[in-house]
């Protein structure tokens, strides 16, 4: 016995501590297997070209793409997301048992509100468990998650978003869990806790405030060392508190310096002062993001270089090829061994811990099908996170109305938010046609959707080019190196679509990113359609002639326009086209874009809605949003014409009920034309259900704002929470106040808050006090409050917020029931940095505000700190 343990190599002996594993396999490693330890990519053994055969840290094992045909979501393809563990194990079968060392991958997903693979249950979108304000049930959500993840063979997810959302334009709103640092820390505790415990690691991300000016997703970040600590980097030590054992660095630059080269933050920050031992991964491509965007570096292999030196543990690219400049960093000995082997020890410990050596492959045969029961928890969880936001007396509706109008194309859409897998959720037309009773009718209208179509781009079949007899698609391109298109070109090319955005690069080899200029030249065909406007939409700089004319002359750089001439172009004629343009700055967008065969039909769709609410003894209106990853909102309105649909509805005199969906905040001029407004989030793929139940009254809603919703953009940023101000708040042509503060949210019934207690009402600096009171049900049905509990330092030595959340109680009462909640306050609640940086809890009075919003305060008292 003794002799056949020796003969096996101690980090493959799962008795032994795993530091001295850690330390053996690492001593045999070559400096090619430890690089590959430390690069993580989507992707598969299914390109034969790709030599594996040193390992890798992990892959992002994703579906193959679905046969013609095929429909997302499909009984096909959930039956394929479960079949999906076994080319996990196919896959960890070639690592482990192919490999000189055996080295398991960890394989990783997405996962912010779901598993982000087919079949798995999409719950709603992150924004919206934070509108539970309902610990318990994200610890739910989360845990159901996991059991989904776990099973299908994933062993890391690149969730939660714990970024703080304090301007509401930044389109990964729907990923956060709002403004609050004191909600989000909670909701990232619960998430994190519930992964953690079942052998997934969680990777909060982004590290660190990923939202800049003009709520800019990856703008520049130069928020003071104070702004971190107390707001944007509690959610993240919750996090790892919670046992969190991976971080994700952001894309943008804190202090002037890219995240992912950023020594304070990750080596200073979060491995010394915090002591995380997990590792460190770059954002998708954002290594290299410092050569191409921040413009820090003059190449990738320094980037990886700065990057590894300043605590960075392992690189995220998009595709395999794209290890070539950090292996070559590597190898040329730019990182020294002593950093590799320290990133490459926190990656090894993290796969022994998850026990991938000893059990590598997923057990297939124990997967079954739980789909049921999580849309029940997915059901559950939508009733809690909706947001009764106005309510005049029209909801709960009867389910004896004779006709309902069902109105918007969101009512039809089932649309799940960013980070989701290919399904739909289930309607909320669907599921209104099957609450109302037989004799109900429900008359649907879409309306005019959420955009307005004028123009399309020029496709490549109507333009082409070269000589008469062999014409080829798309028009002759000719590139120069200077912005005048002056001497030969430099670049010459066949371009098949006229739709360019040059944002991180120039156009093509030799050409500078930010000084060239273009022409395009061949020949435009009109479509049986015909056309009656053609032009550009671009950044200036452009030139547009039909049949050697100029019809467009708009060369200047000054700003980005949309510039279109009326005509008419028979049908099926043809007709020499050109194009040019020139760029001096860099980050070029230019479109060659026409009418043809489209036909606004906006106000037809919107007549049709109205038909539709004068045919109905009420209305429904289902409006949304367009967010998402780097699609930011300049402009928080309903987009497209949906805000006239409704005023134009409103103005029937039917009773009408708008129902928002989206995960960010919404302007709403139409506000006091309509009868109710619902937030419903992205509600998850039971949301449809929820929505119904609420309108009819079957659940009580009890969702609360994790975000403040302002009246204009021009308020922005604003969150409650904000430290006082030297002059005034409010503005010449408007107050500064909130459309909807945050924490609120209406019921079906009433509450009545008594009998505050403090108790102690003095305590030392390192003592705890409980806050408790009553909440009673005053109404005539049953459902929950959200008591929320706000402090402020009535006299601080540096200015402290206005107020603060530091406790909330989702709380279940029936009619006239009371119940009592109480809440502690202790250092970690009450303490402040001090003029010096140092956490301490002050000296001082503290003001204790209860209530059911942040404006909505029922109680009222004080601590004292002595």
């Amino acid at each position: 016995m003794l002799v056949q343990a020796q003969s096996v190599p101690l980090y493959k002996q799962a008795g032994a501590p795993i530091e001295q594993r850690v330390e053996d396999l690492l001593a045999r490693m070559t400096l090619e297997e430890k690089f590959w330890q430390l690069f993580m990519i989507p992707g598969d053994l299914d390109n034969p070209a790709n030599d594996y055969s040193r390992g890798i840290f992990g892959m992002q094992i994703r579906g193959r793409a679905l046969p013609a045909g095929r429909v997302p979501g499909d009984e096909l393809e959930q039956r394929e997301g479960r079949d999906a563990p076994e080319r996990i194990n196919e896959i960890q079968k070639y690592f482990v048992e192919k490999t000189r060392l055996g080295i398991p991958i960890i394989p990783f997903e997405e996962a912010v509100h779901g598993l982000t693979q087919a079949g798995a249950t999409m719950f709603p979108a992150a924004i919206a468990l934070a509108a539970t304000f309902d610990t318990k049930m994200m610890s739910t959500v989360a845990s159901t998650i996991a059991a989904e993840t776990r099973e299908r063979g994933v062993r890391q997810v690149l969730s939660p978003v714990v970024n703080i959302a304090d301007d509401v334009r930044w389109g990964r709103v729907e990923e956060t869990y709002g403004e609050d640092p004191y909600l989000s820390s909670a909701m990232a505790r619960a998430y994190v806790s519930a992964f953690e415990k079942a052998g997934i690691v969680t990777t909060p991300k982004h590290f660190v405030a990923n939202v800049g000016e003009g709520g800019r997703d990856s703008y520049p970040v130069e928020h003071s060392e104070r702004a971190l600590a107390e707001r944007y980097f509690p959610p993240f030590v919750a996090a790892l508190e919670a046992g969190a054992r991976s971080v994700m660095a952001a894309y943008n630059s804190v202090d002037g310096l890219p995240a992912h080269q950023n020594p304070r933050l990750m080596n200073e920050i979060l491995k010394r002062d915090w002591g995380f031992k997990g590792f460190v991964i770059s954002d998708a491509s954002g290594t290299s993001g410092a050569t191409v965007l921040h413009m820090t570096e003059p190449n990738t292999p320094t980037a990886a270089q700065h990057a590894w030196a300043a605590g960075l543990d392992v690189v995220f690219q998009s595709q395999y090829g794209q290890q070539r400049p950090y292996l070559d960093a590597v190898q040329r000995g730019l990182i020294p061994i002593a950093t590799i082997d320290a990133a490459v020890r926190r990656v090894l410990r993290v796969k022994f811990e998850l026990g991938l050596f000893e059990r590598p492959y997923i057990p297939t045969a124990l997967i079954g099908d739980k789909g049921t029961l999580n849309r029940v928890a997915a059901l559950e969880s939508a009733h809690e996170s909706i947001v009764l936001l106005k309510n005049d007396r029209v909801l709960p509706l009867s389910r004896s109305i004779p006709t309902v109008a069902v109105i918007g194309v969101d009512a039809d859409e089932g649309r799940l938010g960013g980070y989701s897998n290919p399904g739909k959720g289930t309607t909320i037309l669907t599921s209104v046609r099957r609450m109302f009773t037989t004799r109900s009718t429900v008359n649907f209208a879409a309306g005019p959707g959420r955009t307005v179509r004028e123009f399309d781009v020029v496709p490549a079949s109507q333009l082409s080019s070269g000589p008469a007899e062999a014409p080829v698609p798309g028009l002759a391109g000719e590139y120069f190196d200077n912005p005048r298109l002056e001497g030969n070109p430099v670049l010459r090319r066949t371009d098949t679509r006229m739709d360019f955005r040059w944002t991180l690069n120039s156009p093509g080899r030799g050409i500078p990113f930010d000084w060239y200029s273009a022409r395009w030249t061949g020949t435009i065909t009109v479509p049986q359609a015909g056309v009656s406007r053609i032009g550009v939409e671009g950044n200036d700089g452009y030139r547009l002639y039909l049949d050697d004319k100029i019809i467009i002359d708009n060369w200047q750089k000054r700003s980005f326009s949309t510039r279109t001439v009326p005509l008419t172009l028979a049908p099926g004629s043809s007709h020499r086209i050109k194009l040019e343009y020139f760029e001096t700055t860099g980050v070029a967008r230019v479109k060659l874009i026409w009418n043809a065969g489209i036909i606004d039909d906006s106000s037809e769709k919107i007549a049709e809605a109205v038909e539709a609410a004068k045919k109905s003894n009420v209305a429904i209106i289902v409006a949304g949003i367009e967010e998402g990853e780097f699609r930011d909102r300049a402009k928080l309105g309903l987009p497209g014409r949906q805000a006239e649909m409704i005023e134009a509805v409103a103005a029937t005199g039917r009773p009408t009920v708008v129902v928002l969906i989206g995960g960010s905040a919404i302007t709403m001029p139409w506000l006091d034309k309509v009868g109710a407004v619902l937030h419903a989030w992205y509600p998850g793929v039971s949301g449809g259900i929820a929505v119904a139940d609420i309108l009819l009254g079957e659940v009580n809603p009890a969702g609360r704002l994790p975000i403040t919703f302002p009246m204009s953009e021009g308020q922005l940023p604003l969150y409650y929470n904000h430290k006082p101000t030297g002059r005034g708040d409010d503005y010449v042509d408007q107050t500064g106040m909130a459309l909807f503060p945050f924490g609120h949210g209406l019921s079906y019934t009433t509450f009545e808050y008594s009998d505050l207690v403090i108790e102690p009402a003095v305590i030392p600096p390192n003592g705890t006090a409980t806050v408790r009171f009553k909440v009673r049900n005053t109404g005539a049905r049953p459902g929950d409050e959200v008591a929320q509990l706000y402090i402020r330092d009535v006299l601080g030595s540096v200015a402290r917020p206005v107020m603060e959340l530091k406790g909330f109680d989702r709380i279940q009462l029936a009619p006239g029931e009371q119940k009592e909640s109480r809440l502690t306050l202790g250092p970690n609640e009450l303490r402040m940095l001090d003029w010096n940086m140092r956490w301490i809890v002050e000296p001082g009075v503290f003001r204790i505000m209860v209530g059911a919003s942040s404006k909505d305060i029922r109680l009222r008292g004080e601590l004292t700190v002595k």
